[in-house]
């Protein structure tokens, strides 16, 4: 599974699920999430293979989309993503059986909304990331918010990216 979790509003933006994920599948679920989200300043992981691979970060360096790889064995570096791993294992994966990857695709797409819209989060002020995320939109509070950009047209993004020659090939 490849999770993609905004570290500011603690949206879930993506549960991606398959046999194995290789860089290409990482580039392509992240060109679609820019699609949907638009562009972010940066992106935190660990270093595992998809996330190091040549290609993807010669992309992402041409996006401008800064990388912040956490140091091997250091899960504490990257809290916001073990918080939401945890919770994911709890109230998630160790309640359900999942016998096919079509099953698993949508048990793990309904609770991803579940996440992001019903539950409230304490971190949050007891609101859900959705709902702190349009909030936090609709005040432009002024604090820094790094991976919290206001909505953008995507269009300009995705004319750069074919500009630049900068769309992946999608597998």
């Amino acid at each position: 599974m490849l999770t993609v979790v905004d570290e500011y509003t603690r949206e879930c933006h993506l549960i991606h699920v398959a046999r194995s994920i290789r860089a290409a599948d990482v580039l392509n679920q992240l060109f679609r999430l820019i699609g949907q989200q638009g562009m972010p300043e940066y992106i935190r992981s660990d270093n595992g293979s998809e996330f190091i691979e040549k290609s993807l970060r010669h992309w992402l360096s041409r996006a401008e989309i800064r990388t912040l790889y956490i140091d091997p064995g250091s899960p504490w570096q990257n809290g916001y993503i073990e918080s939401f791993h945890s919770r994911f294992r709890e109230e998630c994966l160790e309640r359900e059986q999942l016998w096919t990857l079509t099953e698993a695709r949508v048990v793990l797409e309904d609770w991803r909304r579940e996440y992001n819209e019903e539950r409230p989060h304490k971190s949050l002020g007891l609101e859900t990331p959705k709902a702190f995320a349009l909030a936090k939109q609709a005040r432009l509070s002024g604090r820094a918010t790094p991976s919290l950009r206001a909505r953008l047209d995507n269009a300009p993004i995705m004319e750069r990216y074919l500009t630049y020659n900068l769309v992946p090939i999608l597998t």
